[in-house]
């Protein structure tokens, strides 16, 4: 206890399990390493002592990264994040089960995050979703890059199978214009309209009888 609540030197870069630079934001931090010990690792049945340590807990702004802190390194004994070690025991019998989607995001906008079972598979998911090449998905989770190839394509069968489930219609392509269907029936072809041919009208004398000579 004595080097977490006298922590001072700077973050290392390292997050998730290593990640100490939230403890000088704790409401215990500087406190003296005795008096930390008597507050936060008290006896079973010491109730003042704990209440005490919950009362300095509730008012601390990093409460949660302190919780979290205490379920991924395995730290069953002492008062962490508000909860003493019986609170916490379901808490850590189903942290390979717990998916908090806070630190979901936190992995997706770079963050080095100690992913739980579940987390880490909602992380898969997403990352097929989004387009995220195998090289990309294996740095992240630093796994091989076979390894994320088979993940992913993992994924890609999830989607299909639920598509297939739920009943999700495909893209269909552009339907291509056909030609309208031709009638059985033979068109009726209608005679070309003529314009009447004009013809030059005779003169009188040349239908006229021929008369005797006079």
């Amino acid at each position: 206890m004595r080097h977490i609540t006298t922590h001072t030197s700077p973050a290392t870069g390292l997050r998730s399990v290593g990640d100490t630079s939230w403890q000088p934001q704790g409401a215990c931090h500087g406190m003296d390493p005795e008096d930390a010990d008597a507050t936060f690792f008290p006896l079973p049945r010491d109730h003042e002592a704990i209440a005490d340590a919950k009362e300095l807990c509730g008012l601390c702004p990093v409460r949660r990264d302190c919780l979290n802190y205490a379920l991924e390194n395995d730290l069953k004994e002492g008062v962490w994040g508000g909860l003493t070690a019986a609170e916490r025991r379901p808490w850590h019998d189903g942290l390979p089960r717990r998916l908090d989607y806070s630190r979901v995001v936190a992995f997706f906008n770079g963050r080095d995050v100690h992913l739980t079972e579940a987390e880490r598979q909602v992380v898969i998911d997403h990352a097929y979703v989004r387009g995220w090449r195998p090289g990309r998905l294996a740095a992240a989770l630093q796994i091989s890059t076979k390894y994320a190839r088979d993940l992913l394509r993992q994924a890609a069968n999830k989607v299909f199978d639920r598509d297939r489930t739920l009943g999700v219609p495909r893209r269909k392509n552009a339907q291509k214009k056909t030609a309208p269907a031709k009638s059985s029936r033979p068109a009726t072809v209608r005679p070309a309209t003529q314009s009447p041919v004009s013809r030059p009208v005779a003169s009188a004398s040349a239908h006229a009888p021929l008369g005797k000579a006079a």
